[in-house]
């Protein structure tokens, strides 16, 4: 199996660091509003890339973190007059919605940034003794950059170059900085914000800390992956290497992973522009399943581009794969023979596993990956008949379901909903409001959108609409 290794700029051989075993970090999102599907990307795709690593044997320890505190926390909490904690807890909430709903596996650990507070001050406090890291007049840490002699080579950015840059940008309030490049590790807190004590002021940690000892506490010193979006790559990453190689005086990951960019009809996704959607609001329209098979329609290092008509190719090309696997089992269960006599044909499906498998070990591939799942159908589609013998069948079926669970993709066809059933729902739903029992309502309008099944009160009564 082979990984670009953004550390090395080219494609590795993968030998875990424990046979039989890989340790893997995913930066995940700050929690202060419904992940968009910016977010949803590395989500989905390092969710694909440890499934199929316990696909071929391994045992995967995979953290993923929330960051619940931030700037832009606080900011969301002031405008509606809560506390920092309700907005946080309330978004981490509807991110693991929207993740159930992507078909991502819960992480092996999920760690908050403000429950790791103490081994933030221990890391700190280890960088400064050790001369990597030092205090400001009112009471900001920052990291040396520049006794760290490695710095940069994650980007591949020049120490010098990055000096000159930050040089000609002066930053409010960083006069305390040896130089333009050192970051900060704590900072103290403002009026109104939340904050924790520490031997050089009351306040709160700099973002890049918490990855480096969320992953030192439950991975170890010593990682095999550490991925995230490409925009992470600096200053995030870079400077993760830098503190946890100073602190733990060790190769901090192996293998670097990031996935590409996603745009809107060719453009940058932004609010400015109107083209922002977040994940709640597509599964408005479509299945997430859509939006997985989406995500894995192009390699993860490309840029992807999401519009209306590649979502519409994507969701028929889903479909053409559920009814496959709808058919198989259909003939699975009316089978009149057990005894095998599709050898060749059998032959033919075990070749397009190897293509599969040979895309995935290939840099996970996923996109020449479900081109073989498309052979499959194909393949299934072409030799399967009420003569075929069930070995054949249920080998397809559980073979094809297989790799798309490695995938993410569940292969079961939601039942079909019937009018009378809407209208029945409809009526419950209505007589929930007239009772106040919201929850109940919600519900009700949740269960018709997972169904396709989209409500529109107007004054005439409430309308309905198949996606």
């Amino acid at each position: 199996m082979k990984i670009y290794n953004t550390l090395s700029r080219r494609k590795e051989e993968f030998v875990s660091l424990e046979p039989g075993k890989v340790r893997m970090y995913v930066c995940g999102p700050t929690v202060y509003n419904f992940i968009h599907i910016g977010n949803a990307r590395p989500i989905i795709i390092f969710d694909t890339v440890r499934r199929y690593f316990e696909y071929k044997g391994y045992e995967v320890n995979f953290v993923s973190n929330f960051t619940d505190i931030d700037d832009k926390i606080i900011k969301k909490a002031i405008e509606e007059g809560v506390d920092a904690d309700t907005i946080s807890k309330r978004y981490i909430e509807e991110c693991k919605k929207d993740m159930e709903g992507l078909n991502v596996k819960p992480a092996t650990r999920s760690p908050l940034a403000t429950e790791e507070i103490c081994g933030m001050l221990d890391m700190i406090q280890n960088l400064i003794a050790s001369g990597h890291a030092y205090a400001a007049e009112d009471g900001t840490v920052y990291f040396r950059t520049s006794s760290f002699e490695g710095y940069g080579k994650l980007s591949h950015k020049n120490l010098e170059d990055l000096q000159s840059g930050f040089r000609e940008i002066k930053v409010t309030g960083e006069d305390g900085k040896e130089d333009p490049t050192d970051f900060v590790l704590w900072k103290p807190k403002k009026e109104g914000e939340p904050y924790w004590e520490s031997p050089w002021c009351e306040g709160r940690p700099g973002w890049h800390i918490e990855c480096s000892v969320m992953s030192r506490k439950y991975l170890g010193e010593q990682i095999d992956i550490h991925a995230g979006g490409e925009d992470l790559i600096f200053p995030h990453h870079e400077n993760e290497i830098a503190q946890s190689e100073a602190a733990n005086g060790k190769e901090f990951a192996k293998y670097w992973m990031h996935n590409g960019f996603l745009n809107i009809d060719n453009k940058k996704m932004s609010k400015s522009l109107g083209n922002f959607f977040t994940v709640r609001e597509i599964s408005e329209k479509y299945d997430l399943q859509v939006l997985r098979f989406f995500m894995l329609s192009a390699h993860y290092r490309s840029p992807i581009n999401f519009n209306a008509d590649l979502m519409e190719s994507s969701k028929n090309g889903l479909d053409r794969i559920l009814t496959a696997v709808e058919k198989l089992k259909g003939l699975e269960a009316s089978a009149k023979t057990d005894k095998l006599r599709d050898n060749e044909d059998k032959n033919a499906a075990q070749e397009l596993v190897s293509k599969y498998e040979a895309a995935m070990d290939d840099d996970f591939n996923t996109a020449d990956a479900v081109s073989a799942i498309f052979e499959l159908v194909k393949l299934s589609n072409s030799t399967t008949n009420e003569d075929s013998s069930r070995e054949y069948v249920t080998y397809l079926k559980e073979t094809i379901e297989k790799l798309c669970d490695v995938l993410g993709i569940i292969t079961e066809k939601d039942e079909e909903i019937l009018d009378d059933e809407i209208e029945a729902m409809i009526a419950g739903r209505q007589q929930a409001r007239k009772d106040k029992n919201f929850a109940l309502a919600d519900e009700i309008r949740g269960k018709l959108l997972e169904k396709g099944i989209v409500l529109e009160d107007t004054r005439e009564g409430v309308k309905w609409k198949r996606i």
